[in-house]
């Protein structure tokens, strides 16, 4: 540490080992030999942490984020954004009825991580999964930023108390496809069905002029 003595203008060095951490404390000037009191150093701020997807990003490879590495060609996969275990019960028994292979994940970082090394065919999550703020979700942050190519594969719905279910307007305005209010969970799968019937029949034009090119 720099010291300056304002008696003398001495300026002189204090080994850092020898400052104690965040208390006041005093020295004595070896040019004039009057006492000079530092107060204690504020810490170092925090650094900033990095984003939940640069974090994500950086991690190393987890056979807990891969389940579906040895399913068979063709099989549908999907992941379970929910934290309300009624919820999940009835979300789970839908996509189960419709032959998907599902996962759940219990944070934000974790669909992260698991987006990451497996191409999902479908999502559920709950606008508040992880996020106090519904428009500050980090799931459909990231949705929303995907590449068109690879976001246009994959079907979101969206579990929400706030619209009504299949409200094309609310789904246009969060990037989703399909939204379902959370009284009609009963009947979800009648509901999925339907949506992702018609959510392949828009793009198949598009997908077969593609095989053509």
């Amino acid at each position: 540490m720099d010291i300056v003595c304002h008696h003398c203008q001495a300026r002189f060095k204090l080994p850092d080992e020898k400052v104690p951490v965040g208390k006041a404390f005093t020295v004595t000037c070896p040019r004039c030999k009057k006492k000079l009191t530092r107060a204690a150093e504020a810490p170092p701020a925090p650094t900033s942490p990095a984003s939940l997807m640069e974090e994500v990003a950086a991690g190393t490879y987890d056979a807990s984020e891969r389940p579906f590495d040895f399913l068979e060609e063709g099989a549908r996969t999907a992941i379970v954004c929910e934290s309300d275990p009624e919820y999940q019960v009835k979300i789970l028994e839908a996509l189960e009825a419709l032959g998907f292979y599902v996962t759940q994940a219990p944070s934000a970082r974790d669909v992260l991580k698991r987006m990451r090394f497996h191409s999902f065919d479908l999502v559920v999550i709950n606008e508040h999964f992880d996020a106090s703020d519904p428009d500050r979700n980090s799931v459909l942050r990231y949705l929303e930023r995907m590449p068109m190519a690879t976001r246009r594969s994959l079907f979101v719905a969206l579990i929400t108390k706030r619209f009504r279910t299949m409200d094309n307007m609310a789904a246009f305005n969060k990037s989703v496809n399909l939204v379902v209010n959370v009284t009609n969970l009963d009947v979800l799968g009648k509901i999925l069905k339907r949506g992702i019937s018609d959510h392949q029949n828009f793009y198949r034009p598009f997908k077969e002029g593609l095989v053509r090119i």
